[in-house]
């Protein structure tokens, strides 16, 4: 159950701290957040060393399907309902600035980086593709109409981003890795002030960034309500069409559709960590009925942390803490979230103003939808009485018979049969 951008791609690997050391910034997380944080501001000249817990890129990082895309989902008309034309805006042009720099750096790293236009389609709802488009166009944004989409079923259409791109997200990290100083197998469990205590040593820094995808310190910053984690599945299919573009569906139980090399990377069977979902069952369903004379070549599985209001949070930690800053919420778009949190991040921690940085506040208002029904799974499952119970926070756990693995439907936590933590925020292994 490994993702194709293992089959001919190794990581650099790294030793683990030894003693205790000094730096200007400790990065915490290995995954794409923490290396481009680490790789930029070293550019910049500033002293960074980063710790992963495990290896480099072994966590969600290494499952994306990598597309690099400023279209996340029907999102624009939901952002002019939260902020404005302003807000709106603002999210397009820092994610189109992630973009052009994926694109300044590839020139220069062999990554398979192919330009290719973006689609978002509904088979069945042509009003939201409507208000997508009315949005668009009040905040000036290019995209058009799309019809007669190459997929297997029939669509109403699509939004289409033109000129979006697609790459090898393994290819392109190994190259970013060789730049930064690293340490793996280097476990944080705990913070204070300006020190992190390892099992290996006590580094200290002047400002750390945690880029753990989901934060693992719960003393502040109210994560634990501001959070939830959703599992998605990924088939990747020879002898499959060629479809020349990126598809997604606007519904988030929906299919996504992208090419790789003689591949087709199929998505979907999404669902909440911790609850029922159609997982790979329902993607072999689907391949053996749209595609039925192509053949499975490996199939994986990524978890992404979902946000209140569907934008990141990125920057201090809690309230306006100049020491301590954080990364995650990225939902579906970890690719150009990654990149982002990343230019935010060094323009912060080097003094340059950001005029996009207060739209990603992560102290911003928690006043959503979608925390009420956080609350409502979170005390559904801390009551219930099961003995199987999450190190994060005690709430009941889930077996999940895809992957033989047990999940929390609170925070998202997953852990081995045998106990070992597979998923954070949990930090410790449970009994078995």
């Amino acid at each position: 159950m490994q993702s194709i951008w293992h089959r001919n791609c190794e990581m650099p690997r790294f030793s683990a701290l030894q003693g205790d050391i000094k730096a200007d910034v400790l990065v915490i997380g290995g995954g794409i957040a923490g290396l481009l944080t680490a790789y930029l501001l070293g550019k910049k000249g500033v002293s960074v060393v980063l710790v992963e817990g495990d290896t480099l890129c072994s966590g969600t990082t290494q499952n994306t399907t990598a597309k690099i895309t400023v279209q996340h989902g029907l999102l624009y008309h939901n952002l002019l309902k939260l902020g404005g034309v302003d807000l709106a805006q603002k999210y397009y042009e820092v994610q189109r600035a992630a973009l052009q720099k994926y694109a300044a750096l590839c020139k220069d790293i062999q990554c398979d980086f192919q330009r290719k236009d973006n689609y978002v389609y509904s088979v069945e709802n042509p009003e939201i593709l409507e208000a997508e488009l009315e949005a668009l166009q009040r905040a000036k944004i290019p995209a058009e109409f799309a019809e007669n989409l190459p997929l297997p079923f029939s669509t109403v259409g699509a939004v289409k981003f033109s000129d979006q791109a697609q790459f090898h997200p393994l290819q392109f990290l190994s190259q970013i890795a060789k730049d930064c100083s690293v340490y793996e197998h280097t476990f944080v469990y705990d913070i204070r002030d300006n020190q992190v205590w390892t099992e290996h040593g006590v580094i200290t820094a002047d400002r750390i960034v945690v880029t753990t995808h989901f934060p693992f310190w719960n003393g502040r910053g109210r994560y634990f309500l501001k959070l939830y984690q959703h599992r998605s599945y990924v088939l990747a299919l020879a002898n499959a069409p060629e479809l020349n573009g990126m598809y997604l569906d606007e519904k988030q139980t929906g299919f996504s559709f992208r090419n790789y090399g003689d591949m087709l990377l199929l998505g979907g069977g999404s669902h909440r960590t911790g609850k029922k979902g159609g997982g790979w069952a329902e993607l072999q369903m689907k391949a053996k009925l749209y595609y039925p004379n192509a053949e499975e070549v490996c199939r994986w599985a990524a978890q992404d942390c979902m946000s209140l209001d569907d934008l990141p949070y990125i920057g201090s930690y809690y309230g306006r803490t100049s020491q301590l800053y954080v990364a995650t919420g990225f939902g579906k778009w970890g690719m150009t979230g990654a990149m982002t949190a990343a230019m935010v991040l060094t323009d912060m921690l080097t003094g340059v103003p950001d005029e996009v940085a207060d739209i990603f506040y992560p102290s911003r208002s928690i006043m959503q939808p979608q925390l009420y029904r956080n609350l409502l799974e979170t005390a559904s499952n801390f009551l219930r009485l099961t003995p199987r119970r999450c190190t994060h926070l005690g709430c009941a756990l889930h077996w999940n018979s895809a992957e033989h693995s047990w999940d929390c439907a609170c925070h998202g936590s997953r852990f081995s049969k045998d106990g070992r933590v597979l998923e954070n925020p949990a930090k410790r292994n449970r009994r078995s």
